[in-house]
């Protein structure tokens, strides 16, 4: 009797703790899979900054995150003036659709892309004076993670979060910039950011 129970018991045990182990090797936490393209709360390493964005319905604080009410983003209490006016400038190309190019020889346009969707932001911000593309983007500013504001770039694809909000192209079914509260995984991508934000 002694050996039937030990063995029902064992195989209860490796029932309960396989699903936990492959879920810690996915790194979901127990959750379903992260969809593509997003990001769990987690943190990871990217370029040697450590990133670990904040959960979108997070109370106000310092560094503070940003709210989305029907599309629109509204900047948390106490940000600075940059990151409220870049905030202000990604509402304004909501409604924008995607166009490869756009946003690049001109900030204002009838569509953009995604280096020309976050040069937008950064140009109302008043930290950028022309556009870039994202290759260029990766040489931009300071390396590392902002307390405010982060652009993400690689040579094909570049979004940014302004205060916990992420500002992408993709993920967006094509509709062009959009914001998003679902963070993206930075993996594959170099972290900058304008001083002191």
């Amino acid at each position: 009797m002694r050996g039937p129970k030990a063995i029902a018991t064992l195989v209860s045990l490796a029932a309960l703790v396989a699903p936990a182990v492959a879920d810690a090797a996915n790194g979901t936490g127990g959750t379903a899979p992260p969809s593509k393209g997003s990001r769990s709360n987690s943190s990871a390493t990217t370029g040697g900054a450590q990133y670990a964005p904040p959960p979108p319905n997070q109370p106000a604080g310092e560094p503070g995150v940003a709210t989305l009410v029907n599309g629109v983003a509204h900047a948390p209490a106490g940000a600075p003036k940059a990151v409220v006016r870049a905030i202000k400038a990604g509402n304004r190309i909501q409604n924008k659709p995607y166009l490869y190019g756009g946003g690049h020889k001109a900030f204002e346009d009838t569509a953009y892309d995604c280096s020309g969707a976050v040069s937008y932001a950064l140009h109302g911000a008043r930290v950028l004076r022309s556009p870039l593309d994202s290759g260029s983007m990766m040489k931009w500013a300071i390396a590392g993670t902002g307390k405010w504001i982060t652009v993400y770039a690689n040579p094909g694809h570049a979004y940014m979060i302004i205060a916990g909000l992420r500002l992408d192209t993709s993920g967006t079914g094509g509709r062009g910039p959009r914001w998003l509260t679902e963070q993206r995984d930075p993996a594959g991508f170099v972290a900058r950011h304008p001083a002191n934000l």
